[in-house]
């Protein structure tokens, strides 16, 4: 989870309804890749595990979708304000 926290620009960045879709996804990817273990350990899958894998990994991409796909950026700089006071002081 923190990874993701992490790539959404940090936990100050985020409301709690993305705090709540973050443990979702953190969930159906760990649920995802116990899937594929077991189908790598057995060498097969049947058809009910097929489609739930299928039905995880379509819900873990709309719910990634919903977070946003890509790294937010998480703004580093002093705000002008902050700027300002460190100028005077110095």
């Amino acid at each position: 989870m923190a990874l993701i926290i992490h790539d959404l620009g940090g936990e100050d960045a985020i409301s709690e309804m993305e705090r709540g879709l973050v443990q979702r996804v953190a969930t159906q990817q760990v649920a995802i890749e116990k899937l594929e273990a077991q189908f790598a350990q057995e060498g097969a899958a049947d058809d009910k595990q097929l489609d739930l894998h299928q039905r995880l990994s379509n819900t873990l991409r709309r719910n990634q979708e919903a977070l946003g796909l890509k790294r937010r950026a998480k703004d580093i700089l002093p705000t002008l304000d902050q700027y300002m006071a460190e100028q005077s002081g110095a």
